[in-house]
């Protein structure tokens, strides 16, 4: 059997080769998480954006509701005289 004198070399490229696979691989990896990482971040700021407006619309609307709940109270019935009299005040 004979010893190929070029083996080193071709040592050498096959290792630089599983080199550069594992950095590609990290990169890729590294990537994704990022992608993954920002879409979460992204989706819990629009679910905090929606839930302040939902809360903010159902407090504008409980506003009203309740404005027009005490207009509706503090009306005058129809039986009930209401008088205005000028009194005078001595002091």
């Amino acid at each position: 059997m004979f010893i190929n004198p070029l083996s080193p070399i071709t040592f050498l490229k096959i290792s630089s080769l599983k080199a550069t696979i594992f950095i590609l691989f990290v990169l890729l990896l590294k990537s994704n998480l990022l992608r993954l990482k920002g879409g979460l971040i992204g989706g819990l700021f629009a679910l905090i954006l929606l839930s302040g407006i939902f809360i903010s619309s159902s407090l504008a609307v409980g506003s009203v509701i309740y404005a027009l709940k005490i207009r509706n109270d503090n009306k005058p019935s129809d039986d009930v005289q209401v008088e205005d009299k000028l009194e005078v005040v001595n002091i």
